[in-house]
């Protein structure tokens, strides 16, 4: 199975910008859908972003579009988050996933995490 390790939050200023990484091993991460998921205090997980397969469509969350960009290094078997833009409302712990490749949607169906990297934006 694959292990995901999540860095690169940190506290921002508003209308900053920062890149999250996703360092995976165990398996490459050519062989599963990859996504990024937020949590803010008090508030479900959200979904933020996903690539349902290497070199495949990506998703966003109608939050993220036009500010946040999913990317994957299969060299590096890394994943990243480039976000832009950034709103104190955007404050979470973000997390990155896995899940085998097949599965339906894009939301769900995950089946490995992170530990996840908080991100806080100050206003």
């Amino acid at each position: 199975q694959v292990q995901l390790v999540e860095s690169g939050g940190g506290l921002v200023q508003a209308g900053g910008s920062l890149r999250l990484s996703c360092a995976a091993s165990g398996r490459t991460i050519s062989s599963y859908g990859l996504g990024w998921f937020r949590q803010a205090p008090g508030k479900e997980r959200e979904f933020v972003a996903a690539e349902i397969r290497s070199g495949g469509s990506r998703y966003y969350a109608d939050s993220a579009k036009g500010r946040f960009a999913f990317s994957r290094d299969n060299a590096k078997n890394t994943v990243y988050l480039q976000m832009n833009s950034l709103k104190p409302e955007d404050t979470a712990v973000y997390y990155c996933a896995a899940r085998r490749l097949g599965s339906t949607g894009y939301t769900t169906g995950y089946n490995y995490w992170g530990q996840g990297t908080q991100v806080t934006v100050s206003s």
